[in-house]
């Protein structure tokens, strides 16, 4: 089969309800129902038909949007019901043809951004307090049952015809790239040796069963599926702390524009410039033009224009964009302007309000973001100069780096003050990693006491010289030594190979604990990566191209 080639049309990832084609959403007070009705010709690339409620990119991309909507645009609803529009089928997951015909590049972006939204549902249930469950109404197969697992409560209709499987292993000689297995036994805790009967049998598990071994929560007939999932949604909204009668905040499209033969990205508050000779984007990051808003009301008031809101959608759109459509931009250098006192108002509003709803969406939007970051398989160097304002959530950007250089005094001519950068409360477990822990605990996870040294630190300008002593930054060259080294270390990490280096800083992002997401975008995603790639599964007589055309599959049986 043909290969998706980085020759068809970039992928957009903004979206909007107007335009889905696969979803339909609607409210009957703190309860939302999210239907699946993938349209079968609407595939994101011709070559596939999505039969079966099957999905591509295409479709996740509706299903994020629709996420983010429900968390900003709806404070009112408690609770979500995710199930399907078609006659007796859930979801038979990620689309076959489509993945067959993907190239392998293709094939782990989609993974992971797949991922990446059910965690966000997860999320949603447990931080935001807008709990998802899933009424299963039909086969509910592969990538379709990790939709079901990323919600908190499964009810399933009982009858003949509907199970829940996962089915990968003896069909198509891959793994549920969604994290289906990670979350079979260390969310759903399935006994091991259930779980493993589980993932090699096609048939899949119903009925008592299904409940017993701990898969679905709940099977009803089906005449009473639809009934059963809204008491048990209602009472989940009772239970709610989102505001019932909260005004929304819209999220409009987002302004980008794209120029210079593609060469240039600009937002309101980000810019990255990419240089395709030296495959490195630039990102520049705006700070605040002005102070904040006085309070959480007001910050409402502002909607989608209230800077960290502004900030975290502009730069998701971009992290996606170079991810699918630059996938070729191994090194992505941030940088930021502004001024730091105003950074670190905005992070005393953001975090001044923990009761507040839309100042919580927004933290916790801002944490998605950042571990997007963080899970992207790219190079990452911060650069630290005169005129810089990382502070606080900006300085996450700079935290999350490989490596971080910062300029040792000024330029020559220069007015601006010597670079400086500065922690605020934000730095200290507001944007976890998906290790569980801070930036600042995993980068000195050997000294624990030395993060609570730097709460008394908090609000200082750390010029280059103290942030090298507490630890913030890698390297301090001055003027003389500036530009030779900087541009020297951004050569030689384009040098590398990027397969060495994607394994190299996925092994060295996340010291610590291990926790779902962090087996899920460490051990899995590699396991994945390196089993999409064998010819059990890729190649001429490997599952996944064989699948539906009669022919077997012809292993290879060495255990590698």
């Amino acid at each position: 089969m043909a290969e998706t080639t980085s020759e068809q049309p970039p992928v957009d990832f903004r979206t909007e309800p107007a335009r889905y084609k696969h979803w339909k959403l609607t409210f009957d007070g703190p309860v939302a129902t999210l239907t699946m009705d993938v349209q079968e010709d609407g595939g994101l690339r011709p070559g596939y038909e999505l039969k079966l409620n099957s999905y591509d990119l295409g479709v996740d991309i509706e299903l994020y949007d629709a996420l983010q909507r429900l968390r900003f645009e709806h404070p009112e609803v408690g609770a979500v019901i995710l199930t399907s529009g078609k006659d007796r089928v859930f979801c038979a997951g990620a689309n076959i043809r489509m993945l067959g015909q993907s190239s392998h590049a293709w094939k782990v972006n989609f993974c992971k951004f797949t991922n990446e939204t059910r965690n966000a549902i997860e999320e949603a249930s447990g931080e935001s307090k807008q709990v998802w469950l899933a009424a299963v109404n039909g086969p509910c197969a592969g990538g379709g049952y990790e939709l079901a697992l990323a919600t908190e409560w499964i009810v399933m209709a009982d009858d003949a015809n509907t199970a829940v499987s996962l089915p990968e292993v003896p069909l198509l000689a891959v793994l549920p790239g969604t994290g289906g297995l990670t979350r079979l036994v260390d969310k759903r805790k399935v006994r091991r040796d259930r779980a493993d009967f589980f993932c090699t049998t096609e048939e899949g598990v119903k009925g008592k069963r299904a409940v017993e071994w701990a898969l679905v929560d709940e099977v009803v007939p089906r005449s009473r599926l639809a009934e059963a999932a809204q008491t048990h949604a209602r009472a989940l909204a009772a239970k709610t702390d989102r505001p019932r009668n909260a005004r929304g905040v819209a999220l409009r499209q987002i302004r980008r524009t794209i120029a210079n033969d593609d060469e240039l990205v600009r937002y309101d508050h980000v810019t990255a410039r990419i240089e395709r000779r030296r495959g490195l984007a630039e990102v520049t990051i705006l700070g605040p033009g002005e102070a904040p808003p006085a309070d959480a009301a007001a910050a409402i008031a502002q909607g989608d224009q209230f800077w960290p809101l502004a900030v975290a959608r502009e730069l998701d759109d971009l992290i996606l964009h170079l991810r699918t459509n630059e996938d070729a931009i191994g090194l992505w250098v941030f940088k930021t302007e502004g001024a730091a006192d105003t950074v670190e108002t905005y992070d005393r509003l953001l975090l001044g309000h923990p009761g507040d709803w839309f100042l919580r969406e927004v933290r916790l939007y801002l944490k998605r973001v950042f571990k997007r970051i963080d899970v992207s398989s790219r190079s990452m160097f911060a650069l630290i100069e005169p005129g810089s304002c990382f502070a606080g959530t900006l300085l996450e950007l700079a935290l999350a780096a490989d490596r971080s250089y910062m300029l040792h005094g000024t330029r020559p001519g220069d007015s601006a003050p010597p670079a400086a950068i500065r922690l605020t409360a934000a730095n200290f477990g507001a944007y976890p990693m998906i290790n569980g822990l801070s930036r600042l605990a995993t980068r000195f996870l050997a000294e624990p006491g030395r993060v609570d040294d730097l709460k008394g630190r908090a609000g200082q300008d750390l010029d280059a010289a103290a942030a090298a002593e507490a630890g913030l930054v890698t390297f301090t060259p001055d003027d003389i030594d500036w530009d030779d080294e900087v541009r020297l270390a951004l050569e030689s990490r384009a040098a590398f190979s990027p397969d060495a280096l994607t394994g190299m800083e996925a092994s060295l992002r996340f010291a610590g604990p291990e926790t779902l997401e962090s087996k899920i975008f460490g051990r899995l995603s590699a396991w994945q990566n390196w089993i999409f790639q064998r010819p059990n599964a890729v190649g001429p007589k490997g599952a996944l191209q064989v699948y539906g055309t009669g022919e077997r599959s012809d292993f290879d049986r060495r255990r590698v």
